[in-house]
This record gives structure tokens, sequence and C-alpha cells, in this order.
């Protein structure tokens, strides 16, 4: 098996897996990071200039270095453009309810769902791969990730969790934070909604997914059960390089430190 095909085992054997938001439009990102060990990466459509060109190009990168890749689509309509082009799985947002999780599942499955069927595509081999063959495999190794960002998706987060069809809970402290308002340094309520969400997925054995921006971040939510960690970004590791390469290069010769 690929890293792949067998991602999906992985997350849900408790794997540790640390990957990146990738937000540049490149194959250049996913070369370095699949080079230097990550387990995954996620293309992000919804925040970061990625069309359909675009992303089956860093798709194809991905392959090439062996690194599953996930795609944060904007909205369900463009899920099966991706799994297409051969995404390992996507990242929905905004998840607010088990009907809507029920109705994005049947997009990522053949049986039982209602995937498009074609093997003219990167995921089918460019017709290589056989129509059941492609469907079995598809089936068993493609994976959805639910992003609980919104309150109201709180009130029906047992039923989300439980749901077949959802792989993994991803928590967005981001949007939560944003949701609710309060402007403290660690918000009592995004806490307890983190707990509640990860106490959720816990509960009917479904990986816990967070985004974390540093290793602290990533220790605490390793507490509540997180296997699945996103960390920083390809723009993110940019800024910080350039920062930290401009401060040491300032301070050996001379010149003003912004």
């Amino acid at each position: 098996m690929t890293a792949a095909t067998s991602f999906r085992q992985r997350m849900y054997a408790g794997d540790k897996l640390i990957g990146s938001f990738l937000k540049t439009p490149t194959s250049h990102a996913t070369e370095i990071l699949g080079g230097l060990g990550y387990d995954f990466v996620v293309i992000d459509q919804e925040h970061a200039p990625f069309d359909r060109t675009a992303t089956d190009i860093v798709l194809l990168a991905a392959r090439a270095h062996d690194i599953p890749a996930l795609v944060r689509v904007p909205g369900p309509d463009a899920i099966l453009s991706v799994l297409d082009c051969g995404a390992t799985g996507v990242l929905v947002p905004h998840v607010k309810s088990a009907a809507y999780a029920r109705d994005v599942a049947a997009l990522l499955r053949y049986r039982g769902g209602n995937r498009g069927f074609a093997t003219s595509t990167r995921a089918g081999g460019y017709t290589a791969v056989p129509m059941w063959k492609h469907i079995a495999e598809s089936d068993a190794s493609v994976v959805f990730v639910a992003q609980i960002e919104d309150p109201v998706a709180l009130d029906e987060i047992d039923a989300i969790a439980a749901l077949d069809g959802v792989d993994s809970l991803f928590i967005g402290r981001g949007d939560l934070t944003a949701a609710f308002g309060d402007e403290s340094k660690d918000p009592p309520e995004v806490r307890r909604a983190v707990e509640r969400i990860a106490q959720a997925a816990r509960k009917v054995g479904k990986p816990i997914s967070v985004y974390v921006s540093n290793a602290v971040e990533a220790a605490w939510l390793a507490t509540l059960g997180a296997s699945v960690f996103v960390y920083s970004s390809d723009q993110g590791f940019l800024r910080e390089a350039a920062a930290n390469g401009l401060r040491e290069v300032r301070s050996e010769v001379g010149g003003q430190i912004a």
C-alpha cells in the first residue's frame, strides 16, 4: 500500500500524524514537505488561491513524493473534482449538522453513496484500474474530515461524530473563537467547545484532527486525544524562516531590526 492509500488506516490506528496547510498554489512546498518526512499536506482551497488546475498539479507532486494530500474544499461542489484528481480525502468546513455531514459523506463513496463514477482520471489510473477495483479501493481509502467550527454544531456533535462516513472531526478553534467573540487569551467557552468535540470523537473511536501553531498547543490537544496535527502552513514556515534569517543577518552586519 502507498502512504496515501494507508492514510485512513493510520488515522484509525491512532498513529500520530503531522502535516501542514498549503496556501501557495505551487508544487514546491509539497515536494519539500514530502522530502522532509511530513505525514500529509492539506491543500487549502477555502482560504487560498487554488483553482482546479493548481490543485491538480499539487496532487501530482504529492503522488510523486508519496505523501497523502487532503483538500480543504470551499464546499461540496468541489469534492468530485479533487477526488478525481487523486486527493486522499477532503477536509470540509462548517459541518453544522448530522444531515449535512451525511450528504457530504455520500459524495465520497460509490457504494451506499452517490459519487460520480469515472476511471478516466488520475484516481482511476486513466482507465488502467478496472471499474470494481477502483470502486472498492476508493471506498476503503478516501477520507472525510468534518471541520467543526460553528457553535450550532455542538448541538449535534455526538450524531455528527457517530455518523458512518465521517472519519475524523477537525476542531476549528479559530472560527469558534471568532464566533464566541471573547477576546481574552484563553476563552473558556472555546476551551469547553474543544473538549466537547474531542469527547464526542473519543466516544465513538474517531480520530481527532487539529490545527496547531506550536508544540505547546500540540501537547495540550494530544492530552484530549488529538492524533492528527496540521502544523502551520507553507506561508507560515516561509514567514518564520524569513523573519529569523533577517534578524540573524542584521544582528551580524548591523542595521535596524524590524
